[in-house]
Formats: structure tokens, sequence, C-alpha cells
């Protein structure tokens, strides 16, 4: 998975679910935080965190958080790229215990129930 550029700063705050401060060389960014979730142990005052831009013209915050060291090691804390490198490690049989993988489906219907799976595959 080819990730984009990333910069390093300090994270001050996480607020309104979708936003977060970071203390950088050249003062303090709000960025969009794409993780809705308690974040708990991974939005802690002080913490490392790398942020990436985006080029598109139209975003209110152009920058956004991807990953937060929270002292036990790094948390990408970006929901949608998780979701790209397990579907890509699939495609690619890089999970051996999950043995040889035939069709892979992602965001696929739960039968008989409510929600989808985030990936469903075919052994």
């Amino acid at each position: 998975m080819k990730l984009p550029e990333l910069e390093k700063g300090v994270l001050l705050r996480r607020y309104k679910r979708f936003l977060a401060d970071i203390e950088t060389d050249t003062g303090v960014l709000t960025v969009h935080c794409p993780n809705t979730g308690a974040m708990t142990g991974c939005a802690e005052p002080g913490s490392s965190a790398w942020y990436s831009t985006s080029d598109n013209p139209k975003r209110k915050y152009p920058n956004t958080l991807e990953i937060v060291d929270t002292g036990n090691g790094l948390v990408s804390v970006n929901t949608g790229r998780a979701n790209a490198l397990v579907g890509e490690a699939l495609a690619a049989g890089a999970i051996g215990e999950l043995g040889e993988i035939g069709a892979i489906k992602a965001e696929a219907r739960i039968p008989d129930g409510g929600g989808r799976f985030d990936f469903m595959a075919e052994t």
C-alpha cells in the first residue's frame, strides 16, 4: 500500500469527533479526524501524531490525522486506511493463517441479518 507523505507533530487535543489540533514546526493546525470512535488511548494530548495533506482545494480542512503514538506503539486512526490495507493483504494472499482464499467481496451483506462484513472471503 502506498501511503501519502506524512508530516509529524504533537497532538494537542481531539474534539467534536472529527477535529484535532496538532502542534507543528510552523504552528497549530486543525486537522480532520476520520475516526468517529472514542479513540480511547489514541487521543492523549502530548502524543506524537502524523498527518497527511490533501491537494483537494474543496476541503475545509486539508490535513488528515493518520497515525498516533500511544506509548505502546503506533496506531492508525484513519479507519479507511485499515480496510484498504486488509483488502490488499487478502487479495495478495499475505495472511497465511487464512489459507488459500477464493473470491473476496468488500462490504458484503450479512446473510439473513442486518449490517455488512468489512470483507467476505470464500475459502
